[in-house]
């Protein structure tokens, strides 16, 4: 899809009330599974908040709290994706610099050692 027609997709579905923007999301949907060439994926974390909504949507809850529920699902994702990338980036350190833990180790102070050899 071109950049172009997913703005105006957007700009329109952002004039829409909730109500009909899941009834827009319905009918996307009904139309991917029947033409689309391949599955649109999204992350696990994505697929678990998607699931809850249509959970959501199917129990009728009202769309105040649906809306106020995944407002805080969306900020435990961005949380979630934080810390990961967080993660990634340690994880990163370290291949790069693989001695540097134990220039780390050596740089630590150590207790004071007794006469008998064994820390106080």
């Amino acid at each position: 899809m071109n950049d172009i027609l997913k703005e105006r997709l957007l700009r329109k579905l952002e004039t829409l009330p909730e109500e009909k923007a899941y009834q827009v999301l319905d009918y996307i949907e009904f139309l991917e599974s029947k033409y689309a060439e391949r599955p649109a994926g999204a992350p696990a974390f994505q697929k678990v908040a998607e699931t809850l909504e249509d959970t959501m949507r199917a129990g009728r809850v009202p769309i105040t709290v649906i809306k106020g529920t995944m407002d805080a699902v969306g900020k435990a994702g961005r949380f979630l994706d934080g810390l990961a990338a967080a993660g990634r980036a340690a994880v990163n350190e370290v291949r790069r610099n693989p001695d540097k833990k134990e220039i780390e180790k050596k740089a630590e102070p150590q207790p004071p050692v007794e006469d008998g050899g064994t820390p106080k």
